[in-house]
């Protein structure tokens, strides 16, 4: 039986997944505050193109997360408790799959991906080691994915957030262990993520080892639940190349307007993830309700469930903004001791502060969309905004340099909140 839709359930949903993925930005900040204290540009950009690069190939399979998360929350609705562990089980032999496949092919990756950054040398060399040590948690790191859209499709919020704390509160404290107390510097970060990783995975199989009881392989390789299930993630996978493109390309092309320019993108980058993961907390609220109601083919539920995690969204959305604008020249200062970054940071800030607000309604869609599993939309649009953020970004940094790729930037997220928001009708209709 469905439950009673409140703003206190979905804060119960959405307040630890806020806390949790603010734990993710939060490594993001040590790491570069802690490289940040050997007083160059180039150790912050070799910590940020590393990680970048990793992060966008694993985040390509992040259709597992939301894939796993919208079919389990139908199901969920549904009460097919038996597809709801297959659907866990289905997504683990995945996430093992594809992280097997980045190790075996990690070194056409990597040189695919230098060859697209015009990074400086020494920033590539710091990069590939990094690189290097880190790519052996890859099974581990995308097999989570499933772990956690499993999780939030119940909504465990509080298993995700404990697992979250243990992982980064780990490699937060390792880092400081191998970079500042034994000098290891750039490979030391890479380590502690490693062993935060690995460590992170076996918990998150003890948080959900409900759905790891036998089935047998009939019920996890049903044919046309596999059939539903590529079709799904396939969608979300393309979509999601496309919007780690808008990223990557943000990233590459900041780096040649020199290090001080790049080394400043990417602390501001962690304003980005920070906006990104606390609206993903109201966002992970709505691929839960509107998947258990697209589940019912309850249409009134799924309209409510859309506008109260939208509406809660906006207030964190606001909030944030007026938090950059008092506290993010302090917070700057924070992540680099380099003064020709920090005055470089500041000039940027402003964008961040506007795209907060701005950033809003494509993050709120993007949870809708994947609760309801119309991937099909989420892809068109995707590719459309793509396309856009492309033919925006060129005279505007021919124009502007590296203000007109902050413009590019939050064009993009304009352009994402546009094009989902005129398929929602669509979606409606299919509840019914």
């Amino acid at each position: 039986m469905s439950r009673a839709l409140t703003h206190r359930r979905i804060l119960a949903i959405a307040v630890p997944i806020v806390i949790s993925n603010a734990t993710v930005p939060l490594l993001g900040l040590v790491d570069t505050g802690v490289v940040g204290q050997l007083g160059a540009a180039e150790p912050i950009g070799a910590v940020a193109i590393g990680a970048l690069i990793l992060s966008s190939v694993y985040w390509i399979c992040g259709f597992l997360r939301m894939g796993t998360t919208g079919m389990t929350s139908q199901a969920l609705g549904a009460e097919d408790m038996g597809e709801v562990a297959a659907l866990l089980q289905r997504g683990l032999l995945v996430g093992f799959g594809f992280g097997l496949a980045v190790i075996v092919l990690q070194w056409p990756l990597f040189i695919g991906a230098f060859a697209l950054s015009p990074a400086t040398p020494e920033v590539e060399a710091m990069a590939r080691s990094y690189m290097a040590i880190r790519v052996w948690s890859a099974p581990a790191t995308i097999a989570l994915y499933a772990v956690t859209g499993w999780l939030i499709a119940h909504e465990r919020s509080r298993a995700v957030l404990a697992l979250q704390v243990w992982m980064n509160g780990l490699n937060i404290l390792l880092d400081v262990v191998f970079v500042l107390g034994l000098g290891w510097g750039v490979e030391g970060v890479a380590i502690a993520t490693f062993l935060a990783e690995w460590t992170g995975l076996a918990l998150g199989l003890w948080l959900c080892r409900a759905g790891l009881r036998r089935l047998g392989l009939p019920a996890i390789l049903d044919p046309l639940r596999i059939k539903r299930m590529i079709s799904v993630n396939g969608d979300i996978l393309i979509r999601t190349v496309a919007l780690q493109s808008v990223v990557v390309t943000f990233m590459f092309w900041g780096a040649g307007f020199g290090n001080v320019e790049l080394a400043a993108n990417q602390v501001l980058m962690q304003f980005v993830s920070l906006v990104a993961f606390a609206l993903d907390g109201f966002a992970f609220s709505s691929e839960t309700l509107v998947g258990q109601a697209m589940g019912r083919k309850d249409q009134a539920g799924l309209r409510r469930a859309a506008l109260m995690t939208s509406g809660q969204g906006a207030v964190a959305a606001v909030l944030m903004a007026l938090a950059f604008a008092v506290f993010g020249g302090p917070i700057i200062d924070l992540l680099t001791t380099a003064p020709e970054v920090r005055a470089e940071a500041r000039v940027y800030l402003p964008y961040m502060i506007l795209g907060t607000v701005i950033a809003l309604p494509g993050w709120m869609l993007d949870g809708i969309f994947i609760g309801a599993t119309r991937s099909r939309d989420m892809r068109n649009m995707m590719l459309l905004s793509f396309g856009l953020y492309l033919l925006a970004a060129f005279p505007l940094m021919s124009a502007f340099g590296n203000h007109g790729l902050w413009m590019a930037l939050i064009f993009s997220w304009i352009m994402r909140g546009i094009t989902l928001g005129s398929r929602y009708p669509a979606l409606e209709r299919a509840a019914s």
